[in-house]
């Protein structure tokens, strides 16, 4: 996974009175939680833009002119009128400890069944997964060119051994539903005898039923 490195400067005082002279200085607080005690740092606002803008997953390496170490952005903060950054939460990573981090889906390809009408529901956008940071994935690469009327990706057919997802297996990530107008079309077969059998396959898509979203999250 990329890395991204934020320059701040370790806090010596965490009171509101000093936050606020930060934040008025264009300065977010911060604090990376995980190691022996929690480390209180401050960093410019634009350096998170790559970090918080960003549909990406990114690990942070914080560097504080002493050393740095690696982190992933646990919670952020912003304020409810301006969306100024006010406060980012970071834990601390180790090479041999498993964290837990949501991972970015994106689809690639065009699937068949929505050109022929159907409605492409985008269930899932992240994944929560547990794994070393070494093995964190950038993103979830998920194939829909074969993406038929009434067909769906699963958890399952995403599993690895380098994470553990955690969602249950038949969490549904992404499908294709039927919707009005909708034109099933049966794959044309170089075995003689089959067209029955695909008609039957047709005839029941259909079935599968609407939906008015084009792509939605569903919150566990």
């Amino acid at each position: 996974m990329k890395s991204i490195t934020i320059k701040g400067s370790e806090r010596e005082s965490v009171g509101k009175k000093a936050t606020k002279a930060l934040r008025n200085a264009g300065l977010v607080p911060c604090v990376v939680y995980g190691g022996e005690k929690p480390l209180h740092f401050s960093a410019p606002e634009l350096s998170f833009r790559d970090l918080v803008y960003t549909g990406a997953a990114h690990t942070v390496k914080v560097d504080l002119g002493e050393g740095k170490l690696k982190a992933i952005m646990q919670d952020i903060q912003f304020h409810p009128v301006t969306d100024k950054i006010l406060h980012i939460d970071f834990y601390q990573l180790f090479d041999d400890k498993e964290v837990t981090m949501n991972i970015p889906v994106r689809l690639q390809g065009s699937s068949p069944g929505v050109r022929n009408g159907g409605r492409l529901l985008f269930r899932k956008r992240k994944l929560a997964i547990k794994a070393l940071p070494d093995k964190l994935p950038d993103f979830f690469d998920i194939d829909i060119s074969k993406l038929k009327i009434g067909d769906n990706i699963v958890v399952e057919s995403l599993l690895n051994d380098d994470f553990t997802i955690l969602h249950p297996d038949t969490t549904v990530v992404v499908q294709v539903k039927t919707a009005r107008a909708a034109i099933v079309v049966e794959e044309e077969d170089d075995e003689e005898g089959v067209e029955g059998a695909e008609g039957a396959e047709g005839a029941e898509a259909p079935a599968a039923g609407g939906a008015d979203a084009t792509a939605a999250d569903n919150k566990e």
